[in-house]
């Protein structure tokens, strides 16, 4: 039986850098969060009532606990949003990416594909077996980031967790297996390359 070993550590690729999440990372993050505060209305934690860095706090003791593994993402050097490894199931070998949000200037361009190339690569060279993906159903704009990037939709769970505003959201489910990584990576690099 193949166990995943996913170990926490900075990922580059071209312009894009993933850092661990450390205490350094708060005072930028927290800034790009009062200042879009937009970007968190599908997140199911309570930005608006609780601010970025009761966030922060709780990243900072899941990764302690050996839950997740938060990063910063930085782009030509500078913050620009975070991505996470979350549900980590070592024994399973199975791992979640979320808790991904980036600055709207971030958006659209070479953050992204990047920076999904570098947690999923590392993942799969660690041991993953599948690595899922999931988001509000409501949220059109994630869902079609998640099959542009090649992952396989799995589906809606129902009422199956909350929003930052107390009401239930169903949740859209996406996922890459180990089979699939080859080609996923492969369209992801294309994308980049044509990026520039």
């Amino acid at each position: 039986m193949r166990v995943m070993d996913l170990a926490a550590r900075a990922l580059e690729y071209g312009r894009v850098r993933l850092e661990p999440l450390e205490p350094r990372h708060r005072a930028p993050l927290a800034a790009l969060a009062a200042a879009e505060p937009e970007l968190f209305l599908h997140m199911p934690f309570p930005m608006a009532r609780e601010g970025y860095g009761a966030w922060f706090d709780l990243l900072m003791a899941d990764q302690a606990a050996g839950r997740s593994i938060a990063h910063a993402v930085l782009a030509d050097g500078a913050v620009v949003g975070q991505s996470c490894y979350l549900n980590i199931r070592a024994r399973d070998a199975g791992v979640e990416i979320g808790s991904t949000w980036y600055q709207r200037a971030a958006q659209g361009g070479f953050v992204n594909p990047a920076a999904k190339l570098l947690l999923l690569g590392h993942a799969f060279a660690c041991g993953a077996e599948r690595v899922e993906l999931k988001t509000d159903a409501l949220n059109a704009h994630s869902r079609a980031a998640m099959l542009k990037m090649g992952a396989s939709f799995e589906g809606v769970h129902r009422k199956h967790m909350r929003r930052g505003d107390g009401s239930l959201r169903d949740t859209a489910w996406f996922s890459v297996i180990a089979e699939e990584w080859p080609a996923v990576k492969a369209g992801l690099e294309a994308r980049l390359g044509a990026a520039g």
